[in-house]
């Protein structure tokens, strides 16, 4: 039995999906009660509903965060959460917990609250915690990309800050969903999968690539030395969809590297596809 938490956003959607085709015996938890599979009603920020979900599960994705919410700090309502589900999953007799994080240094407060996340997991998990740290997620309805898909089919001239030529290693949401699929079933799962695609871009170089793919040229960039991350912040929620309350820890977040310093074992994300195939895929939608 496996138990997805997280199922309605949009990677536990599909990787829910993807559980399914394979023939899993999958059972979601959320605070709706709503989804595929065996759905339960349950809140992790309270603890309401956590025994009675995780009652003979085997393994269980964590793919719950609270950034972009609304009411008050995310990091400090994150910890509770994941401090109730770590509990209750230890006390259930979970045999391994598989928990979605992000590559990258603990500069921002986004990825700060991603690793000790994993970290109060852990003291609690031990050797039952897989922490998959993905670099930036190339896929519909990954904020991330939904912002880089907008910014490059709206303006035509950006004024951005140093940023920009920070390196990443964008990954495909397919090969996030296969990986964290593929851990289900895995024996000798490692206590850490770093996760990204085949090339090493800077923000600058994915705007370029993608301009084609999305029919527009590349924006003009004019980089300047003194634009904050709050003013950064504000100009990107202007022209994209996602919430201001998201796009401000992102865009924190930006100024950290996200490469794979540790290749995962063989198995997992083996062949991962390149930046243009994962924007084709995310524009088919």
């Amino acid at each position: 039995m496996i138990l997805v938490t997280g199922a309605t956003g949009y990677v536990g959607s599909q990787l829910v999906d993807l559980l399914l085709e394979r023939g899993e015996s999958v059972r979601t938890l959320s605070r709706r009660g709503a989804g595929k599979g065996d759905a339960r009603k349950g809140d992790v920020l309270s603890g309401e509903g956590l025994p009675e979900a995780l009652e003979g599960v085997d393994v269980a994705y964590y793919l719950v965060h609270s950034m972009g919410g609304e009411g008050g700090d995310f990091a400090a309502k994150d910890r509770t959460a994941a401090v109730n589900f770590a509990e209750a999953a230890a006390n259930a007799g979970v045999r391994r917990v598989v928990y979605l994080g992000g590559l990258g240094s603990e500069d921002s407060e986004h990825l700060r609250s991603r690793h000790e996340v994993a970290q109060l997991l852990r003291a609690r998990l031990h050797d039952k915690l897989v922490y998959v740290r993905a670099a930036m997620i190339i896929g519909p309805g990954s904020a991330s990309y939904d912002i880089l898909e907008h910014l490059v089919k709206r303006l035509p001239v950006m004024i951005v800050p140093k940023w920009l030529d920070t390196r990443t290693q964008p990954v495909a949401l397919a090969d996030v969903l296969s990986t964290l699929a593929d851990l289900a079933q895995r024996e000798d799962a490692p206590d850490e999968v770093q996760l990204g695609g085949a090339d090493v871009l800077t923000y600058r170089e994915m705007m370029a690539r993608a301009a084609p793919l999305m029919g527009r040229r590349p924006p003009l960039v004019i980089r300047v030395p003194v634009l904050t991350p709050r003013l950064s912040s504000y100009w990107v929620a202007l022209v994209t969809p996602v919430q201001l309350g998201l796009v401000k820890p992102l865009v924190d977040g930006l100024g950290a590297e996200m490469l794979v310093e540790r290749e995962p074992p063989a198995g997992l994300n083996d062949n991962p596809l390149g930046f243009e195939d994962a924007v084709r895929l995310a524009l088919r939608r």
